[in-house]
């Protein structure tokens, strides 16, 4: 707080219609606007629509044309609950005769729901903001301690709404509203300098507050009416990039769309109108999406790359594998699109393949840990364990941190044999993410190995307890309780594991392990049923 001294959001409520399409010119407004300030006495509420921009130089007007007037700015700069207590704090408040209060939708924006016709999202929400509550609850106790004030809010459109739809009681109050739209050199400046801010990139280096400042000064530009159509898409393309950044991927599918409704061969829409769909898991929307896109712009290797991002999630390895082929002819230095093609080659079985795609990733960014540890992965597939070893090495000397390629290289260095070594490996992985549920299951296999039983089923049994679906650890702790003769445990851990993978009842037949327990009745029964 300071003190300052010096889609179309149409509603369908007459009252905004009127504020919003059929207000007198500007010079009318102020006006009118002078004349009740002048004349008002006391308590008033009045409500000032206008964009920052715009705001600041009527108030410096007002000031200059109403030198009678004791005139103060309230000026929040973050979001408060409560108003009261922060007039009361004004120093010489019983002064004043006029006090503008601006940033109070700093307040609202986290209740922003983008919709276009009608009302939109905004006012279906169940939710009243704390800010609104509070006013609704104490415009009496404003009015009786401030009789002498005469309160002028100022808005943007979108807060204005939110006033009229959420604090109907205080806003009833009101002596009058102005409307002040930006004329179309300060519209068509604003949208600039909003567009010109940031990127998708930017966005997400921001604090979550910082990208609803961002969301708030492009709804003010948005629920502009002069606003140029071509501006307008582009803002709502923008405030998508800014949700999607904040991973609020049904509000920037909201923004994506409003875009494509007013231009609809909008190919950057189309495409992050995909990737919001593919992040909230609806992939075949996602992919027909990145079709539109493609079909407007076809050397568009970002939505080649992604589709087939969506088609291999969708278990179709094949056709993401002719996406990323396309994404690859337009542009054969996209490592990402190497390397997730190498992902459903290796996926099909085919390895070899999968390396060679792995090694094109490497070639264009030698520093791509995740390539380094998939191509440890295939090589460990084709049981070239040692260059398997040395692809995990590589990724772990560009991101020590990288605990899947610790707990991988457990695995290996435990099929090799090399117990001692692979528990470092998964102690490694442990201490980086203690909830990442393989490495306490290959930490317990391995200490098996070297007898150290009791050890072994306290990680089997943390395994577990992180993932309780997780049969290969109940699978191996049935053969550790197994190698200790415990055939009652033994018998429920193989059963539980059974009923999570039935073809571990094919493995129980020939597992060494279960030597010291298979002629009991009890095991011949559950692996014979």
């Amino acid at each position: 707080m300071s003190i300052d001294a010096s889609l179309d959001p149409s509603l369908d409520t007459s009252l905004v219609k009127s504020v919003s399409h059929r207000t007198p010119d500007a010079d009318d407004q102020y006006r009118a606007l002078l004349r009740s300030l002048r004349r008002r006495k006391g308590f008033g509420l009045i409500f000032i629509q206008a964009a920052p921009a715009k705001a600041t130089e009527l108030i410096a007007q007002v000031r200059q044309d109403l030198p009678q007037k004791h005139i103060e700015v309230l000026q929040l700069e973050q979001p408060i609950d409560k108003l009261l207590p922060l007039i009361e704090q004004l120093p010489d408040r019983d002064k004043i005769n006029i006090l503008f209060i601006q940033g109070i939708e700093r307040s609202l924006t986290d209740y922003i729901r983008p919709g276009y016709g009608g009302q939109g999202d905004y006012y279906t929400l169940d939710t009243v903001p704390p800010i609104l509550s509070h006013l609704n609850q104490q415009r009496d106790s404003l009015r009786d301690r401030f009789p002498h004030l005469c309160f002028v809010f100022v808005l943007p459109r979108f807060a204005l709404k939110f006033f009229i739809h959420r604090a109907p009681d205080f806003f009833d109050w009101r002596a009058g509203i102005y409307d002040f739209p930006s004329d179309g050199e300060i519209l068509m400046q604003s949208s600039e300098q909003v567009l010109a801010a940031g990127d998708y990139n930017q966005y997400l280096s921001l604090t979550h507050a910082e990208r609803l400042d961002q969301i708030h000064a492009i709804q003010a530009l948005l629920d502009e009416p002069s606003l140029p159509v071509n501006k307008r898409v582009s803002l709502w393309l923008e405030q998508g990039l800014v949700w999607a950044a904040d991973r609020a991927h049904e509000l920037a599918l909201t923004c994506f769309n409003q875009a494509i409704h007013y231009k609809p061969d909008y190919h950057e829409a189309w495409y992050n109108r995909g990737k919001a769909l593919s992040a909230l898991r609806r992939k075949e929307e996602a992919i027909s999406s990145y079709d539109h896109a493609i079909g407007i712009k076809p050397d568009y290797h970002e939505a080649w790359y992604n589709r087939g991002n969506a088609l291999s999630a969708l278990g179709r390895k094949e056709e993401a594998i002719s996406s990323y082929d396309h994404a690859l002819a337009i542009k054969p230095d996209l490592h990402a699109a190497w390397n997730n093609r190498g992902n459903a080659l290796s996926a099909l079985g085919r390895k070899e393949e999968a390396i060679s795609s792995y090694d094109h990733a490497i070639g264009i960014k030698p520093d791509y840990h995740e390539a380094w540890n998939n191509r440890g992965n295939a090589l460990s597939a084709l049981g070239r364990k040692e260059e398997a070893i040395s692809s995990y090495d590589h990724a772990l000397a560009i991101k020590p941190d990288k605990y899947n390629a610790w707990d991988n290289r457990g695995d290996v260095l435990q099929e090799l044999g090399r117990y001692e070594d692979a528990l470092a490996s998964y102690d490694r992985a442990i201490a980086l993410k203690p909830d990442y549920h393989f490495p306490h299951k290959g930490r317990g296999t391995v200490l098996m190995q070297l007898g150290r039983h009791d050890e072994a089923l306290t990680s089997f049994d943390r395994a577990i307890a992180l993932k309780p679906d997780y049969a290969a650890a109940y699978y191996n702790k049935a053969r550790c309780l197994a190698l200790q003769g415990n055939i009652a445990a033994t018998v429920e851990t193989l059963q539980q594991a059974i009923a999570l993978k039935p073809d571990y009842r094919d493995l129980a037949q020939m597992e060494a392990d279960f030597d010291r327990v298979r002629s009991d009745e009890r095991f011949q029964s559950l692996i014979e049923a």
